[in-house]
């Protein structure tokens, strides 16, 4: 009864902004640019930026539940985040252990799954026990799952996955066989990857993954990205037609 009764809504919104439900994107990846910017170009410290900027990614999360998006995988922190200032970088820390502790019973009620995948070894026993924690608490749900990318690097990833490769039996290595020794392993490809900010580079992320990606940038900064911004977004990916190297 509770499907039959959202069903109907879910196709209204469809065309009430133009949307094509088929065509919409299984897997989004952002790149959360422009935080210290945005939050520079009011006098404000670059921590409210990031705070704000995670108002932007509730958002965000809401959004692909609303569109039926199946997965969100966003650029959390980088391998090279640590070189930023070490003030920052705590506060990044921190800002991560509370949102991710806070926002599970919300998670929980829009039926998100939060996965962490990086370099995970370089983080203190607190954080992990967040990240344990926010990866248990909502393990069960299935309409989004969300992937945090923290201490990531896409060569790492690569240069880990090659030395795991030369660790095991395997004599001969074909794509699909590579793709499972890396974070993402049986996560299917980006059918978008967005940055905002207006920087029209993809700085070290999803390397491999973004291969046939639909690459959309936005001169917003990302406290900037709202609902109106998500939709753009979708309806600039249908617009567009994917080859994957064919006619």
């Amino acid at each position: 009864m509770a499907s039959s009764q959202t069903l109907p809504t879910i196709n209204e919104t469809y065309r009430q902004h133009e949307l094509d439900p088929p065509k919409i994107p299984a897997h989004i990846a952002i790149i959360m640019d422009g935080n210290g910017r945005w939050a520079k170009k009011r006098l404000m410290p670059r921590s409210l930026g990031h705070r704000q900027g995670s108002e932007s990614l509730r958002t965000t999360i809401k959004a692909c539940v609303e569109f039926g998006v199946g997965i969100l995988t966003v650029y959390t922190f980088s391998t090279e985040n640590w070189s930023r200032p070490t003030d920052e970088v705590d506060f990044l820390i921190r800002l991560f252990k509370e949102l991710i502790v806070k926002e599970i019973p919300e998670l929980n009620r829009q039926g998100v799954r939060v996965r962490c995948l990086g370099d995970l070894s370089a983080y203190k026993p607190d954080m992990l026990a967040a990240i344990r924690k926010g990866e248990d608490e909502t393990n069960d749900n299935n309409r989004l799952q969300l992937n945090l990318m923290l201490n990531y690097g896409a060569r790492n990833e690569i240069v880990t996955a090659v030395n795991r490769l030369l660790a095991s039996d395997i004599k001969q290595v074909n794509e699909e066989t590579f793709s499972k020794y890396l974070y993402t392993a049986n996560i299917p490809d980006p059918d978008i990857l967005i940055r905002s900010g207006g920087d029209t580079r993809v700085s070290n992320y999803l390397l491999w993954q973004i291969a046939y990606s639909e690459l959309i940038f936005t001169h917003k900064m990302w406290p900037e990205f709202n609902r109106k911004s998500f939709i753009d977004v979708i309806r600039e990916y249908q617009s567009r037609q994917r080859r994957f190297g064919g006619v």
